[in-house]
């Protein structure tokens, strides 16, 4: 199986509308990008008064856009973290969500290995270092088409993301965890040294070939187009603050 290999990135709009384009076109496409600068992307179904810390993002003048996958709120860190986007048609993957889910995460499983820590994808969506998450994916389908993406921390700051996002108390007391910070974890911080962003992205292109080949390529001019249109949605507060 042939896949195209993208590695476009842009700020949070262009990179949400770059992933809505991707699923509605269906070409089979492994995608890794970083948001530049910094953002936080909310699911779906979040209201997001309860997901982000409004007043501390607006201080830290940190964009929140809302995503068309579900899940909770990420902190994308520009300097720690990769993204990754899987999609093409629904026939390419298991037929079930938490099939398809742990298929795709093991890409991300591979590339943690490949960086030096073991990791194991654990419940719906996370994939985890020593049980602390490291990744967290999502997915959305339309047209018989799947788009799965998600996050790679490597370097992530983790006391920005505990003050920029809210979890739900009883989300970490289910757990037993008083703090975010007792959850989530780096692969820098599990491996005991720096990691560059080039670095994690070649350990992911290895670890996501087992889908199949890779050959890198571009967005045609037709998803340009429909990701041009989509952007304005993804800058809009009609979408990001519709719940």
């Amino acid at each position: 199986m042939r896949w195209r290999l993208l590695l476009e990135s842009g700020d949070a709009a262009l990179n949400m509308a770059i992933d809505e384009a991707l699923m509605r076109f269906g070409i089979p496409t492994v995608r890794f990008y970083r948001f530049s600068p910094s953002a936080i992307t909310i699911g779906y179904f979040q209201r997001i008064s309860s997901s982000v810390n409004l007043e501390e993002v607006r201080r830290a003048n940190v964009r929140v856009v809302r995503r068309i996958t579900g899940g909770g709120s990420v902190y994308h860190d520009e300097n720690g973290e990769l993204t990754y986007s899987v999609a093409g048609g629904e026939a390419l993957f298991p037929r079930g969500v938490l099939e398809s889910m742990k298929y795709i995460c093991e890409g991300v499983v591979r590339t943690i290995r490949i960086l030096g820590a073991d990791a194991e994808f654990s419940g719906v969506n996370d994939v985890l270092i020593s049980n602390k998450k490291v990744s967290g994916s999502a997915q959305a389908r339309e047209g018989g088409n799947l788009l799965q993406h998600g996050t790679i921390m490597y370097a992530t700051d983790l006391e920005r993301l505990a003050s920029l996002l809210w979890v739900p108390r009883e989300k970490l007391e289910d757990k037993g965890l008083r703090s975010i910070l007792e959850r989530v974890t780096t692969i820098s911080r599990e491996v005991n040294r720096d990691l560059s962003f080039d670095e994690v992205l070649n350990a992911a292109i290895e670890g996501f070939s087992f889908l199949g080949e890779f050959q890198e390529g571009e967005l045609s001019e037709e998803e340009w187009k429909l990701v041009d249109m989509l952007v304005e949605k993804y800058s809009s507060d009609s979408w990001n603050f519709r719940r």
